[in-house]
């Protein structure tokens, strides 16, 4: 029996290998830039067709390669970035295993022109699936230019993965503005056809303003840690801009693009107190270490690093953040000098310790003719006053001697027992009549009153009884509904306790109401007064190309102000308490992450429309620790279980937990 084992043909494994290193277009053009960098061009230019299907372009005015090195760069493992293994610890440069550019030519059609500056001549190489069809001399600028034509032509199945067109050219825009951000110092373009940007060499500062706008200039805080270990410096944003979504969160080591939960961590904490709980801050952050302390090659993209100091660079992440916060003001202070609460000048001539309050010697708060003392059983002394009261001169109040101890010791009152010393001097006026000693006879009409102010009848049980709370489990409701934590709301059945989550539930009743009425067609749209302006980036500009004709079934209407910039005109009727710029941009950021995860051409229209009918029903809900009134409550559950799925949102949480009658005695034992 012969040897079955074979080394695959060069062609095959770069293919196999451009399965991890080339995902989408977005992944060329990393490749492709992060060599020009390394090449040490000043001025990168990239060209976009079809979003990367049909053509990607970079052409750089690095130092250019020979012929025979042009010829080597498509070789498998040939760099170069590093000539030992010793040398992965000293990288200074974006690549060097050698496998980008063999992986781009196996499944694409690569056309690259390049000459040094040294050469009169330059070079072309043109490679078709890794095969070579020709080289010749050509007549070019100096540098280096690669043009990726026809991606993934002879892989099918990975052609057919690519998204929709306006999804791969969000993905490219998000690496262009990442590789702007690192390579500041370089002058970098992009012509997508649709959208050209053209940044030039400048700051950390400016770039980032001239990638993002948006005022995000005057947003941020610098931030500088110097030691020996790490050198920090970058921005942060200012606490009241932190952002619900889409926060531009950026990490830099040694000049490249990385992930790194911990020190997110570190940054984020630094605002606890300081924003919201569901908002972020904005950061971009760019660290210089030792690159013997670090191990980039950890995944082909080389955007997951090892840091060896890790926990040591953790607080001088920290105490940086908090020293920019603290430095321009960013935290809340004190301010010892002015009052908290405003103090009206005392008037001239009274006294601060006896506040003046005006009663006439003859008033009787329990005078049966009076409006207050109406309703109580009791004889009155003379001049209207009741027996066993004495009121002095100066509007002090205080029970007879005779009568101390029975009216102290009434409901345990012992306060009134040490107040019934009578001020000396003043008009006094005292009475007593053993009658008045029979206290239910005092509060007998008192509580005659109190009865006929309270209704004639409670709801009776038949009457609470909710639809659809025949199903089983659930039971039927009794007429009380409590409010707990200011989040769930807690009601009987028939046999236990319900616990409802007021947050959830009503999700689920609004989502049931959006849809009910986009599938009947009875949304209603109502005008908006005054238009509010909203402004779209690049990512929403594409997910509102992508679902307007939704967000008009569903009663929003948008119309173009300018580049960017868009007005809404009108707004679902039933959009109550909620923000329709907060919402909109919510249903463009969610339908942003869908089409990345799924591509939004995959998506039927039944989808599309439950995913916004779920973020609009989320905006509108009401929140948790909003205090809610009975009725509401009563309402709430009544909706809720009048729907033929009660017990999950949407998404498949779960909206109420049931306690039966078992269970409670279990717990009590």
């Amino acid at each position: 029996m012969s040897d079955i084992i074979k080394l695959l043909p060069d062609s095959v494994a770069n293919q196999i290998a451009a399965g991890e290193v080339i995902q989408r277009p977005a992944s060329v053009i990393k490749e492709l830039v992060e060599n020009a960098v390394d090449a040490g061009a000043s001025d990168i230019r990239i060209y976009i067709k079809d979003a990367g299907r049909t053509l990607i372009q970079v052409v750089d005015n690095g130092c250019g390669m020979s012929p025979v090195d042009a010829r080597m760069a498509f070789e498998r493992h040939a760099t170069s970035k590093i000539v030992r293994a010793d040398d992965l610890f000293r990288l200074r440069t974006m690549g060097f295993r050698g496998e980008a550019l063999p992986s781009i030519c196996a499944i694409s059609q690569v056309d690259i022109r390049t000459r040094r500056e040294a050469d009169q001549m330059g070079t072309r190489l043109i490679i078709n699936g890794s095969k070579v069809e020709s080289q010749q001399p050509d007549m070019c600028e100096k540098g280096t230019s690669i043009s990726v034509k026809n991606l993934f032509f002879n892989v099918p199945a990975r052609r057919k993965f690519l998204k929709s067109d306006n999804v791969e050219l969000s993905n490219v825009m998000r690496e262009f503005e990442r590789l702007a951000l690192v390579n500041n110092n370089i002058r970098m373009s992009i012509d997508t056809g649709s959208r050209q940007l053209d940044l030039r060499a400048a700051s950390l500062h400016q770039r980032i303003h001239d990638i993002w706008k948006n005022n995000l200039k005057m947003q941020l805080l610098p931030v500088e840690v110097d030691t020996q270990l790490v050198k920090v410096h970058g921005f942060v944003s200012r606490p009241e801009f932190a952002r619900r979504r889409n926060a531009l969160q950026f990490l830099i080591v040694n000049g490249r693009n990385m992930r790194h939960p911990y020190f997110h961590k570190a940054i984020v904490s630094c605002f606890d107190g300081l924003i919201a709980s569901d908002t972020q801050p904005c950061y971009f952050l760019k660290f210089e270490v030792d690159p013997a302390s670090i191990d980039v090659n950890i995944h082909p993209t080389k955007n997951e690093i090892k840091f060896e100091y890790e926990q040591e660079i953790w607080p001088l992440i920290v105490a940086g953040v908090k020293a920019s916060l603290g430095k321009n003001s960013a935290v809340p202070s004190i301010d010892f000098d002015s009052d908290a609460v405003p103090v009206s000048p005392q008037p001239e001539g009274s006294d601060p310790d006896s506040p003046g309050v005006e009663m006439p010697v003859d008033y009787n708060p329990f005078d049966v003719q009076g409006d207050i003392g109406a309703g109580f059983a009791g004889a009155a002394g003379p001049e209207g006053m009741p027996h066993g009261f004495s009121v002095d001169a100066e509007d002090s109040f205080a029970p007879a001697s005779g009568f101390d101890r029975e009216f102290a010791g009434f409901h345990g009152n012992t306060d009134l027992a040490v107040a019934s010393g009578r001020k000396k001097g003043g008009v006094s006026q005292t009475f007593s009549d053993p009658a008045l000693r029979d206290w239910d006879k005092l509060y007998a009409g008192f509580m005659n009153r109190q009865r006929e102010e309270l209704p004639d009848a409670a709801p009776s049980d038949e009457a609470m009884r909710l639809p659809g709370m025949e199903q089983e489990g659930v039971g039927e409701l009794q007429p009380v509904c409590l409010q707990f934590g200011l989040k769930y709301i807690v009601t009987s059945t028939r046999d236990g306790v319900l616990l409802i989550d007021q947050h959830r539930a009503h999700v689920k009743v609004l989502y049931e109401q959006f849809l009910e009425r986009v599938r009947s067609e009875q949304a209603v749209s109502q005008s908006v007064l005054f238009p509010e302006s909203i402004q779209l980036e690049h990512e929403q500009l594409t997910a509102l190309a992508e679902v307007e004709e939704d967000l008009r079934r569903l009663g929003f209407i948008l119309e173009e102000d300018k580049e960017e910039h868009w007005r809404i005109t009108s707004v679902p009727a039933d959009l109550h308490g909620a923000d329709p710029k907060d919402v909109v941009l919510r249903i463009l950021d969610s339908v942003s992450e869908d089409a990345l995860n799924y591509g939004a051409d995959q998506l039927p229209a039944e989808n599309m429309l439950q995913r916004l009918a779920l973020v609009m029903a989320r905006s509108a809900a009401i929140t948790r620790g909003r205090r809610l009134s009975a009725e509401e409550m009563e309402h709430l559950v009544a909706e809720l279980f009048q729907l033929p799925d009660p017990a999950f949102t949407p998404n498949g949480n779960r909206i109420f937990a049931r306690l039966d009658l078992q269970s409670i005695a279990r717990l009590l034992g």
